[in-house]
């Protein structure tokens, strides 16, 4: 009792201010917004802000308290990178210690937008801010809004996906809530994010520029700006013990609270398989989910149905699938069976995405 009343005392106030993400002239009463949001962040606070690709969020960059902050709303490990945001390619120059050419070539080509790159980092970043590492992830949002944010909230904003650690990350301002209420000063609802998936990391601290999280921008595109790029053998792997050099690289991530199955193969099958377990589940007390295309759900049985949508849109695919698996954890389900999509394209980014959620928990059929 005594905790439960001291937890109480503890938390904060989480206000709620909407804004347009995309908007290309700011109201009077949205600039107020932005201004209030920036000077919490200044302040040593923290603010949830959609992005195109999740909502994230922000504290100040450059401060050591305000990462600290951040991984502790989070529940997060110390040693998980933050990505710092900026609104301007000039900005980097103060967090950064070189930039190659590369980082040109790619800035003109992707950026805003949801690309993240891996550079050495100056000494004004704390390591607190990096996960005690050397190296920075650094992004340029495409939102108008954001990056208005950015400058108000003094040019650098270190800011993770807003959800606890591990959980799907959020796309609504209410899975925010869920997550971050009493936790957080403030929260910017945009509505629902374009995207859906974290932005692609690319190393640029490599012998050759090495994708460490696969995202919108993908090693097809990359290639035609940078020709050989490589990509790191855990994206669709087991995690390795090593440290990690981007967020989502060493953790389980992106899960909901149910046993996630990830199930590959000729469709027919995997709707069989997926109806004998869930049958077998249901008959043991498990309360049962799928998530499956259009073309596979309705071939399937279980206590609660998620639609990601057609199986040749893949970016329908990615908008839908973190609420797909919050929903899972609203029905309290325990048993959850997904359909397996294609490594290659925007898809290596879905499969990523599931392989962490599931634990790297896969059937074939």
């Amino acid at each position: 009792m005594c905790c439960e009343k001291r937890k109480s005392a503890c938390a904060m106030k989480t206000i709620t201010e909407k804004i347009r993400q995309d908007a290309a002239h700011l109201t009077s009463q949205e600039e107020e917004t932005l201004r209030r949001a920036g000077s919490i962040i200044r302040a040593g606070g923290l603010v949830a802000f959609p992005t195109e690709t999740v909502y994230g969020l922000g504290g100040d960059a450059l401060n050591r308290e305000s990462s600290r902050k951040i991984y502790a709303a989070k529940g997060r490990p110390s040693d998980n990178p933050l990505i710092v945001h900026i609104s301007r390619f000039a900005d980097m120059e103060r967090i950064v210690s070189e930039i190659p050419e590369e980082a040109v070539r790619i800035a003109e080509a992707f950026w805003p937008g949801p690309l993240t790159m891996i550079l050495p980092k100056s000494e004004l970043v704390p390591t607190e801010t990096t996960g005690g590492l050397d190296t920075v992830a650094v992004r340029m949002p495409a939102g108008a809004s954001v990056r208005k944010l950015i400058e108000y909230g003094g040019g650098y904003l270190a800011a993770p996906s807003a959800n606890l650690s591990g959980r799907p990350s959020p796309t609504t301002a209410e899975a925010v809530r869920e997550d971050m209420d009493g936790r957080i000063d403030m929260i910017l609802d945009g509505g629902k994010v374009g995207i859906g998936l974290e932005s692609t990391i690319v190393d640029l601290t490599a012998r050759t520029p090495q994708i460490l999280r696969p995202g919108y921008v993908t090693a097809e595109m990359l290639e035609r700006v940078l020709g050989k790029v490589d990509t790191d053998v855990t994206i669709l792997a087991d995690d390795s013990g090593q440290a990690p050099k981007a967020p989502g690289m060493k953790y389980r991530h992106y899960a909901p609270r149910g046993e996630l199955t990830l199930v590959a193969g000729e469709p027919e099958r995997v709707a069989a398989y997926i109806n004998r377990q869930t049958a077998e589940d249901g008959a043991g007390g498990e309360r049962t989910g799928v998530i499956a295309t259009q073309e596979l759900l309705g071939k399937c049985r279980a206590d609660v149905a998620e639609c990601l949508g057609r199986r040749c849109d893949e970016e329908d695919i990615a908008r839908n699938l973190y609420a797909a698996l919050r929903r899972m954890d609203e029905e309290k389900v325990t048993k959850i069976y997904a359909e397996s999509f294609s490594a290659s394209g925007f898809g290596t980014a879905i499969m990523n995405r599931l392989l962490k959620a599931a634990g790297h928990r896969v059937v074939k059929v």
